[in-house]
């Protein structure tokens, strides 16, 4: 944890401001929510703002009435917004699509008209299986103007996963694509889903996108094709907005655990979209004059939120890119910068550290002036990453705007605020909690932590944005959110609050080694790797071991101008023993060229430890690269066959 602080200067105004803003949500949340949800056009506004009765069911602007696709576009075309830009969009082969707020609107109402045409009705749920394209954040508002309920499956799922989930939520229409473009290769998206189809009695209709033209399979009375739907309609269509309760949901998302079923995340309209807005306009303060650029796949709830609801409810331009980052070249994005004048760029530390690898000659051939703000969301960033991202890509001008939340909370939780007040930045921290979010640090006890001690971070209010239950699973809702501490929300991910109230998130409570009796975190230790000149990434797993219990295995990809060597090895295991101590020693530093990931850019940490157990690696599908869990296994097996000659 670094006390390290930058002040950016006039940038920086006292904190009394946001001191203010937080306490008033605190002291009366009712009264200060009923204000901000004011910049929301409501059919009916609410009788009552918050409703914590029946807590944990916490129930958000109860009585109000609205409708989500009518505040992302209807409204705007009253005014000059109407004509601007909502989306640009690039696809991996380059070509280039932009959507007017007016032009989405008519393409929201068409296939608004279709879902009816195909008889679903408000509460129906539909499946969305799509890659990065302009028809998935369409069918995304199209059914909330119907007031049916969306589940977005990420694209990189198995057949399994799909099924999974549609049967679950009990989908009616899936909406999916002949393919999608990967790294200059088609990926077979219809046929996947076909496979998943087999086991999915719930559905009716599929609607498949022509994305890369391949061939697929179409079964007559089920499968259409969206551009024959959409040719059908009358290119004028208006389908009425659905008058929907603000506590009515709008969308499941599953999150996949380690272990155990996926867990339905259930998200109302009125809270969730209050909430989203707010949290976009304090972090980042966007306005028309910005190009906002989320990296996140729409699978994923960052762009759920951030893709989606939020900035269109802002009335803002957002870019979408169907690409990975390093194809075809390594400077893919930075050339999306430049080429496209992005104004604020939030993405992941995984992507950071990536980039780091590369080095700093392909961010430099590029003009990023038009960058005014950074963002980091998905997992702690760690000061190594922070201060590159800052001096590499900001040019030490740009505020780095490090978000903490999770699917569940709907938006962002703590992050510094540019829109409110830009506090001191400190390299790896995300600042301070938002209004409305009374966050702490509690001991396994419940009882608070010691400045500088780590705990897990816990929310004791509730807020807007958050899950109003888990589908269909009200008791699994309670006891994984509130089972561990009475009314109090627990995250599951260890933080530590330093004496000037700066909150460290240090990852998952559960991703902790227990070597010799002693705890070490893993986001810890990859700080720490990661720190070292010539690391770039870092993953370190846990090993059996008859002595000590656990020792850590740490898997590292080197930065360029760095080659693996026995000499380098020992240097790392030296960095470690003196930052952390020698009860962090890795038993192995497995070098590899890339680490195994989704592709979304998460690194698969059951594969690696499967490796390191020696069991099945199971299922592989959302694998970006299979054959880098093969040559970490290589690696790994020629590691130990040399240690165990020692």
């Amino acid at each position: 944890m670094s006390e390290e602080s930058l002040p950016f200067n006039e940038k920086v105004l006292p904190i009394k401001i946001l001191k203010e803003e937080w306490e008033r949500s605190i002291k009366n949340p009712e009264k200060f929510w009923a204000e901000k949800a004011k910049t929301i056009d409501w059919v009916k506004t609410w009788d009552k703002v918050l409703d914590d009765s029946d807590s944990p069911f916490y129930r958000w602007f109860v009585g109000g009435i609205l409708n989500i696709s009518y505040n992302a576009l209807d409204r705007h075309l009253k005014t000059p917004k109407k004509n601007m830009l909502a989306y640009i969009w690039e696809g991996e082969p380059g070509e280039v699509k932009t959507y007017t707020f007016y032009q989405l609107y008519r393409e929201v109402n068409k296939l608004a008209k279709i879902f009816k045409n195909f008889g679903l009705k408000k509460g129906d749920r539909v499946a969305v299986y799509l890659p990065m394209i302009l028809e998935l954040p369409i069918t995304l508002l199209a059914t909330a103007r119907i007031g049916g309920i969306h589940t977005v499956v990420f694209s990189g799922f198995s057949a399994d996963a799909l099924a999974g989930r549609i049967n679950d939520c009990e989908a009616k229409i899936l909406v999916t694509s002949d393919g999608a473009y990967r790294r200059g290769k088609t990926v077979q998206l219809k046929e996947t889903a076909d496979r998943a189809l087999e086991n999915t009695p719930t559905i009716q209709k599929v609607i498949v996108v022509k994305r890369t033209r391949q061939d697929v399979s179409m079964k007559g009375g089920r499968d259409y094709w969206y551009h024959d739907l959409m040719t059908e309609v009358e290119p004028n269509v208006y389908v009425q907005p659905e008058p929907m309760e603000a506590t009515e949901p709008l969308f499941i998302l599953y999150t996949s655990g380690t272990t155990g079923k996926p867990k339905g995340v259930q998200h109302s309209t009125g809270g969730y979209l209050v909430w989203a807005y707010w949290t976009l306009k304090w972090a980042f303060d966007p306005d028309e004059r910005d190009i906002w650029w989320c990296t996140a796949d729409i699978g994923w709830i960052t762009g759920h939120t951030y893709n989606v609801y939020a900035p269109l409810a802002l009335g803002i331009t957002s870019f979408i890119f169907e690409g990975t980052p390093d194809y075809p070249a390594q400077d893919r994005w930075w050339d999306i910068v430049e080429h496209h004048g992005i104004t604020i760029l939030y993405t992941t530390p995984t992507a950071i550290r990536m980039f780091m690898k590369f080095g700093e000659d392909w961010v430099n051939k590029h003009d990023l002036s038009t960058l005014r703000l950074l963002g980091s969301v998905g997992e702690p960033i760690n000061p190594e990453a922070w201060r590159w991202y800052y001096r590499v890509i900001g040019k030490e001008k740009l505020p780095i705007i490090d978000t903490w939340w999770q699917t569940e909370t709907g938006g962002f939780m703590i992050a510094p605020l540019a829109g409110l007040e830009l506090v001191q930045l400190k390299p790896g921290s995300a600042t301070y909690p938002l209004p409305s979010v009374l966050a702490e640090v509690y001991d396994e006890k419940g009882q608070p932590t010691a400045i500088g001690k780590r705990g897990v971070l816990v929310i004791k209010t509730s807020w807007p944005g958050m899950l109003e239950t888990l589908w269909k699973d009200p008791e699994r809702y309670k006891q994984a959110y509130f089972g561990r501490f009475p009314n109090v929300y627990y995250t599951g991910d260890y933080a530590v609050k330093d004496p000037d109230g700066y909150l460290w998130l240090l990852g998952r409570a559960d991703e902790v080694l227990k070597v010799a009796g002693h705890r070490i975190g893993t986001v810890e230790l990859e700080s720490e790797l990661v720190s070292h000149p010539a690391i770039s990434e870092a993953a370190v797993m846990g090993k059996e071991d008859p002595i000590k219990g656990e020792v850590p295995v740490a898997f590292v990809v080197l930065r360029s101008g760095f080659s693996p060597s026995e000499e380098l090895r020992a240097n790392i295991v030296k960095h470690i023993r003196n930052t952390i101590g020698p009860i962090a020693t890795p038993e192995a530093i497995v070098i590899v060229n890339k680490l195994p990931k989704t592709r979304s850019g998460k690194i698969m940490r059951r594969l690696l430890k499967a490796v390191l157990s020696g069991a099945a690696l199971g299922d592989v599908s959302t694998l970006e690269d299979e054959a880098s869990i093969e040559e970490v296994k290589a690696t790994y097996d020629e590691l130990k066959r040399q240690l165990e000659k020692k």
